[in-house]
């Protein structure tokens, strides 16, 4: 939807020199069989030039191999499974989940001078590896190491108290979690029960909404998260484009439209720079040639090649839920960029 109100904006200035945007949105669904289907007929029945905003769970390491086949490339508003950050065809406008795990721990260790730190995981798919290569790259940083790692939290659990008492009994002072929005909503509410008052939680980007805010009055010693992209529950100038844009198209105010956005400007940016017929081939050739963009809501300049290959820096913006104030802000005063 954030893409989509990006290219009708254009569209309605005008368009591409003169020409107009046609942009498709398909749901897979987080199914499978339902994503090969939608990139073959995006990619092979509307011979699109390309593959932008979209914010799909599972669908670049279902499809990577096929765009590669097919010379196409892709730039997801939110990548989420390992394959959107292994493939030289996809480059998302955020950092992804592994990287954030980076993030949050050295928020955690650097900027709250958290010891004692554990991980608790949920493993969906083969993305394992990919976590645990994001604390390891955090020990690398900081020759820290978690007190505890258990990845056996399960996705959409009705329980997690076992978990978060083995994480209290083994002296954590900072559980490190991954866990989408509800889940995450249930382990604070878990720490609660159990009187760990002194808990921090370090959590990704995915929890930090106004709708996770709202639900918790009670968050021990606060929710910390290294937003993606800048900070928009407090009004600001650099989101100004953003917000007015989503809006005017009664599209929510979250990281998923933050990503959305960001994708569709890039390319815009890329295509208004382009002369001659607009392919897929030309497109290509222009994204893997482009100069990289700037823009105050991410950290670092996006360049395809170098997002694709993961040769960049990449950067969070602290924010905090405190208990009892039901609303987040920000932690910090600049982006939380690794050191090396």
């Amino acid at each position: 939807a954030a893409a989509q109100a990006v290219f009708d904006r254009v569209n309605a200035d005008g368009g591409i020199d003169g020409r107009q945007i046609e942009y498709t949105t398909v749901d897979d669904k987080g199914d499978p069989a339902s994503a090969t289907a939608a990139a073959r007929q995006l990619v092979g029945s509307d011979e699109v030039v390309a593959l932008v905003g979209g914010a799909s769970l599972i669908e670049c390491e279902i499809n990577q191999e096929y765009y590669a086949q097919e010379n196409v490339l892709s730039m997801p508003g939110i990548g989420v499974d390992t394959g959107c950050f292994d493939s030289p065809n996809i480059a998302p406008a955020n950092l992804g989940p592994f990287n954030d795990m980076t993030l949050t721990l050295l928020n955690g260790s650097e900027n709250l001078g958290l010891d004692d730190i554990c991980v608790l995981l949920e493993i969906a798919g083969s993305t394992k590896p990919a976590y645990l290569a994001g604390v390891e790259k955090w020990t690398e940083i900081t020759g820290e190491e978690p007190l505890l790692v258990d990845d056996s939290l399960p996705y959409g659990g009705s329980d997690y108290t076992p978990y978060i008492v083995k994480a209290k009994n083994a002296g954590c002072s900072a559980i490190a979690v991954n866990g989408i929005e509800p889940d995450a909503i249930g382990q604070v509410k878990a720490a609660q029960a159990q009187g760990w008052d002194d808990v921090t939680f370090l959590f990704l980007t995915s929890v930090y909404s106004e709708n996770f805010a709202s639900a918790l009055d009670w968050t021990g010693a606060g929710v910390h998260v290294p937003a993606e992209f800048y900070p928009f529950t407090e009004d600001n100038e650099i989101n100004a484009d953003w917000k007015s844009l989503m809006e005017e198209n009664d599209i929510a105010l979250t990281s998923f439209s933050q990503g959305g956005y960001l994708a569709a400007t890039h390319l815009v940016e890329v295509l208004s720079g382009m002369e001659g017929e607009i392919t897929r081939e030309t497109v290509a050739e222009a994204l893997h040639g482009m100069d990289p963009i700037e823009n105050p809501m991410v950290a670092a300049p996006y360049q395809f090649d170098q997002v694709a290959a993961q040769e960049y820096t990449p950067g969070g913006w602290p924010v905090v839920l405190e208990s009892g104030t039901r609303a987040w802000k920000q932690s910090a005063d600049d982006w939380l960029i690794p050191s090396s």
